[in-house]
């Protein structure tokens, strides 16, 4: 499944490089037809034939300096992955314009979320990803900063990786074999569910896996979460997974969305957000509303997320862990759901993480548009930076989000987005707002 980088040796220098910040030269705003509103300049890092997107809003697609995003690579789209396709891993060098140079191949990945590919943190240039080996799912490691001369540089685990804790020693994973069957497009065709005929398995649910030695362990079962109170009257007779795992931003606690389809998996999904301790003990139902959707740590002690909270309207607010506390957040500026993360702040920037919110939304209008946008906590100004066609082919499992993902200094933000002949990577400069 693996293929060796196309040039391995520029990005060693790229990467050393990169520790410094960033002088990227000023692009102006972008011309194509399918961009509306750019208040942000707007540059294309991709280009086709192939189809190249990143996937999901919450994993670590610059790297450390932000000279390389990652970026899948695709030949087709338009359908449900078969067992027998693959796709391309690799990065595009933002200084340089050799375009998408692959690094390997998976055959475990999904439309929304690709195969987990992302940086490992707190280990300088190694990625980690997905893929499928046998009868199962496996994750690579690979350290783009040595040369073949080093030794081998490729590791493999017998384990997936959903998310990462902050320091990269763990990943939690959740079994993309029952969310294949439950909800198609986050998870791996390929392997069938051992457990398709049991509603909440108990050998199911979140595993921890020690990223050195590849050794897991259960630590959070679908059962156990199922019979947790307070439950819903609909939980009964419904087909229980988990989906979207996100650790805290110390590593203590770890978000699992806790799902069900009621009439046997028949049904449309609800849901209830668990925060649980890294060990999966304490786990804690932080919003039984059923309807929690995208969400996003603030900080160790608060998550935002959308939702509809009893007795609330839909929108964003703001949880304290283990308690009931919930507040409002932007319900003016952020009235429709969408993919929430908060900017980062490190060392020397103007603002400190919590103050800026990144987020986008869904095709709206005849047009479908995607507005990505910026939303100002503590003045609560919304500031649009642009607006991206969605044709009208790219719904359900296959349609493309713009999920837009932040750079390691806060200043530039990537996206996918399919409005010119397929989806591709664009890049936004935000500098100009954020200072």
């Amino acid at each position: 499944m693996f293929a060796p980088p196309l040039s391995r040796r520029s990005f060693v220098a790229g990467s050393l490089a990169g520790a410094a910040a960033l002088a990227l030269p000023r692009r102006g705003r972008a011309e194509s037809p399918g961009v509306a509103n750019a208040n942000v300049p707007v540059r294309k890092l991709t280009d086709g034939p192939r189809h190249h997107w990143f996937g999901y809003y919450d994993k670590l697609q610059f790297s450390p300096g932000d000279q390389f995003v990652l970026s899948n690579a695709v030949d087709f789209e338009g359908r449900s992955p078969t067992a027998d396709d693959s796709i391309g891993v690799g990065f595009v060098d933002r200084r340089a314009d050799d375009g998408f140079q692959e690094v390997g191949r998976s055959a475990a990945f999904g439309w929304q979320q690709g195969c987990m590919l992302q940086f490992r943190p707190g280990h300088g240039d190694e990625i980690v990803w997905n893929d499928r080996e046998g009868d199962r799912f496996v994750c690579r490691l690979l350290d783009l900063s040595l040369e073949p001369t080093d030794g081998p540089s490729l590791r493999t685990i017998p384990e997936p990786v959903y998310t990462l804790a902050p320091d990269g020693k763990t990943g939690i994973n959740a079994d993309f074999r029952r969310i294949n069957d439950l909800r198609p497009g986050y998870g791996y065709a390929g392997l069938p569910d051992p457990h398709a005929d049991e509603l909440a398995p108990e050998a199911s649910g979140v595993r921890s896996v020690d990223l050195d030695s590849g050794e897991s362990e259960l630590i959070f079962s679908i059962a156990q979460a199922a019979a947790i109170e307070p439950r819903q009257p609909s939980m009964d007779g419904a087909k229980h997974y988990f989906n979207h795992l996100l650790f805290s931003p110390n590593g203590e606690r770890f978000i699992v969305l806790h799902r069900w389809r009621p009439d046997g998996g028949k049904g449309g999904f609800q849901t209830r957000m668990f925060t649980v301790n890294a060990d999966g003990s304490e786990p804690y139902v932080l919003d039984p509303s059923g309807s929690t959707s995208h969400f996003i740590w603030r900080d160790p002690e608060h998550i935002c997320a959308w939702t509809k909270p009893a007795g609330k309207e839909w929108g964003f607010y703001l949880f304290k862990d283990r308690t009931d506390e919930v507040t409002p957040v932007g319900p003016d500026k952020m009235p429709v759901n969408g993919h929430n993360t908060y900017l980062p702040a490190p060392e020397g920037s103007p603002w400190k993480t919590g103050e800026w919110i990144l987020n986008d939304t869904y095709p709206k209008g005849r047009e479908r548009l995607q507005t990505v946008y910026l939303y100002h906590v503590p003045s609560g100004e919304r500031f649009d930076l642009a607006s991206f066609h969605s044709p009208p082919a790219y719904k359900g499992e296959w349609r493309c989000d713009t999920h837009p993902r932040a750079s390691r200094d806060g200043r530039t933000v990537c996206v996918d987005s399919p409005h010119d002949g397929g989806r591709q990577l664009y890049e936004l400069d935000i500098s100009g707002i954020v200072g």
